[in-house]
């Protein structure tokens, strides 16, 4: 395994340095998700993650490291249950089951606070391009996950041949993400649950026979 991102360099992290970074990326994560990048400060990441000024700032100098860290931590995160929801995609059942894991799992919360990733797109897209880039990547990798999947459908079979997986997987995951916007709004999973059923409406009417 590599040197963490934004850990300091010239030096190894020990295993207790590794632990307390850790331990303070996954307090940011969390207080990044349910209070925003913006209104989080320094201290109640601190706080949060009961270290010392002197231990936070030994692993993040700034907020702008921190946040970064937070980025790539949480593209981390959504692309492995992506990938396991979506690696092995090859029918129209499986495209309901991955719409239904979605949906019951923003329903635990009633659609407050959206998608992880897309929340922080929303704030970060214009203030920090190296964080931008980050979660540009990780849409485009979810995005072909589902157009892999879409390929594999046609490829077998369940959809015509003139399906094309990239332009509904970009209408699937766009629907998606609007969905989780209207559902973080209204506190209500209902707008999600119509958008992306009608996405699928879209891939059902390429399907074969």
């Amino acid at each position: 395994m590599g040197k963490p991102e934004n850990a300091p360099t010239g030096r190894r992290l020990t295993s207790r340095g590794a632990t307390t970074r850790a331990r303070i990326v996954a307090a940011a994560l969390e207080l990044m998700y349910m209070k925003g990048v913006n209104a989080t400060t320094l201290d109640d990441v601190r706080a949060a993650s009961n270290t010392s000024k002197s231990q936070l700032y030994n692993h993040f100098p700034d907020k702008e490291a921190l946040v970064r860290a937070v980025v790539e931590a949480r593209a981390a995160q959504v692309l492995e249950r992506e990938r396991g929801n979506l690696e092995r995609l090859k029918s129209f059942n499986g495209l309901v089951r991955w719409r239904n894991a979605l949906v019951q799992r923003n329903a635990l919360q009633n659609g407050a606070y959206g998608c992880a990733l897309g929340s922080l797109a929303s704030e970060l897209a214009d203030q920090d391009d190296q964080a931008r880039t980050t979660l540009a990547a990780s849409f485009a990798e979810w995005e072909g996950l589902l157009a892999a999947g879409l390929r594999r459908m046609r490829e077998n079979g369940v959809l015509r041949p003139e399906a094309d997986p990239e332009r509904l997987a970009t209408g699937l995951l766009a629907a998606l993400q609007g969905g989780y916007l209207l559902a973080e709004t209204a506190h209500d999973i209902k707008p999600m649950e119509v958008a992306l059923d009608m996405a699928l409406d879209h891939v059902k009417s390429f399907l074969a026979g």
